[in-house]
């Protein structure tokens, strides 16, 4: 079964001659243990159709399923369930909470569900680990560079083992060289030998070079995807 089913979707902006038509028809699926680059110039679409994936938006028309379940139909309180128990996010602006450490804000989405103290402890050292940032787990996100900054957001974004990533454009204020060091880090969590369940990874980016370390590529262009 499809971890993410996207069955023609239209998304738009505002209405008559001057809306905006982000997203016209778009279709796609990502299978578990997938990871999925979505290319496209800035204003293609891309990070509407992300937000309609990760269910922070709706669609005009057009169906959306994650984890086999049908955004639109379910309430508030099972999508912020759904975004915070299968869903991580990873985004540009890395999103840490600049007073808390590396391993603090690792550990944010497990004080939410209120894991124990001591099993919290092990996952966020295990995650720092992973992402090869143990030695600066006490460091806040201002003592890091951008690329430990989101290495912990990576990090963070796993803490509660989601069935899906979502990144957008997470490279996008990184160096050539870092930003394929953390693209390597999130095709290496998607393909992981650990015994975790393998996530699948949407991943919206425009840096070609970083392509190639997709399972397979989708464009969008002009709310469209295209087929190459």
């Amino acid at each position: 079964m499809a971890m993410v089913r996207v069955a023609g979707v239209h998304k738009s902006y505002g209405r008559g001659a001057t809306a905006v038509h982000a997203l016209r028809g778009v279709s796609f699926e990502v299978a578990p243990g997938e990871l999925v680059a979505l290319k496209g110039r800035s204003g293609s679409g891309k990070t509407t159709l992300l937000n309609l994936v990760g269910g922070l938006d709706t669609p005009d028309r057009g169906r959306v399923e994650v984890d086999g379940r049908r955004l639109a139909e379910l309430g508030e309180n099972e999508l912020l369930r759904l975004r915070r128990d299968r869903i991580g996010f990873v985004f540009q602006s890395f999103g840490l909470i600049p007073i808390l450490t590396a391993a603090e804000n690792v550990g944010v989405p497990l004080r939410l569900r209120r894991t124990d103290p001591r099993e919290r402890d092990e996952r966020v050292g295990l995650l720092l680990s992973l992402v090869g940032l143990a030695p600066h787990a006490a460091q806040r996100p201002g003592e890091l560079s951008g690329g430990q900054q989101q290495r912990v957001a990576v990090a963070r974004a796993l803490a509660n083992r989601p069935a899906l990533l979502i990144a957008d454009e997470p490279t996008g204020q990184l160096d050539a060289e870092t930003a394929h060091s953390v693209m390597r880090l999130l095709h290496g969590v998607v393909h992981t030998d650990s015994p975790e369940p393998r996530p699948c990874a949407l991943v919206a980016t425009h840096d070609p070079t970083l392509l190639d370390l997709a399972d397979r590529v989708l464009e969008l262009r002009d709310g469209t995807l295209v087929t190459p």
